[in-house]
């Protein structure tokens, strides 16, 4: 019987690397690789290069031990350089989440909400993708799971701004903390998903102020997932990013990627299927299990 190959990683390829005696060019050019198949993208691998070479030679190193802390120091240093604290102060804190279908956004506010629960939180999620039947279900199955309550459309294909409403006015009556709210990722009618958007956006901020609006994106779909996702930056008000599917770190570099190209910062990565498997974003821990 074959034996299972270990999937691809920044972390093992960069241990083989450090672990040579000392720093020469085919260094540069394992790092160089290493940094492109993890999804950086070459402006940025060419640029952390570029910094890595220059502090080498400022500190007048060979030591690959060395090279390793700088790199861990880089990234850390460009990741931080956004803010990643989720603002959900008021009460209720009202939070949109958008994003493409197929990203993983339904189970994202499962895990969201659980993440919340956790914290003493008490949560409601508002189902306003009506256009899904079994979105509406699937919403509902996740919720229940990370211990939300939830707040279904009244009838299939109910206006989602009004289940929006709904479900801010039912947290306000009930003393709910946070309010979650799913929207569709794309819509069967004439009527444009951004416009759909910015009517739930009214509607919910003649009742209260919207807390964050946070976007989900697939780390496995990479650059092309962010391309899909740009009609949510342009006009959606986008105040952080979710990052799903970080399963090992074949693709980690993606989160700088996508964090420098958008300016928007990453507040929760998720990292596996399980329902505790979504994370606030902390740039050392992160950079310290994608370097190793």
């Amino acid at each position: 019987m074959a034996e299972r190959s270990t999937p691809w990683s920044l972390g093992g390829a960069l241990r083989g690397m450090f672990q040579k005696p000392t720093i020469d060019e085919t260094t540069w050019d394992d790092l160089e690789d290493a940094l492109i198949t993890a999804d950086f993208g070459p402006a940025i691998t060419e640029e952390v290069i570029e910094h890595l070479r220059a502090q080498v030679k400022r500190f007048t190193t060979t030591d690959p031990v060395d090279l390793k802390r700088m790199l861990r120091e880089t990234l850390e240093e460009r990741l931080a350089r956004l803010d990643p604290t989720l603002h959900l102060s008021a009460r209720p804190a009202v939070v949109l989440v958008v994003g493409v279908n197929g990203v993983g956004k339904t189970t994202t506010i499962g895990k969201f909400s659980k993440f919340l629960v956790n914290y003493g939180r008490t949560v409601i999620v508002g189902a306003a993708d009506t256009f899904r039947a079994a979105a509406v279900e699937q919403l509902a199955t996740w919720a229940e799971r990370g211990g939300a309550a939830i707040q279904r459309p009244q009838q299939q294909g109910q206006d989602p701004a009004s289940v929006a409403y709904q479900t801010v006015d039912r947290a306000m009556r009930e003393g709910i903390e946070i309010v979650i709210i799913d929207t569709a990722g794309r819509l069967q009618t004439k009527s444009g998903l951004m416009d759909e958007l910015g009517k739930i956006k009214r509607v919910v901020e003649k009742q209260t102020e919207i807390a964050e609006v946070l976007l989900v994106l697939d780390a496995t779909t990479g650059q092309n997932g962010l391309a899909q996702a740009e009609a949510f930056i342009q006009h959606a008000g986008v105040t952080g990013l979710v990052i799903t599917k970080l399963d090992g770190s074949a693709k980690g570099g993606f989160v700088l990627a996508v964090q420098e190209k958008t300016g928007i910062p990453i507040k929760l990565v998720g990292q596996g299927e399980r329902i505790g498997d979504l994370t606030g974003f902390t740039p050392h821990v992160f950079v310290s299990h994608l370097v190793g």
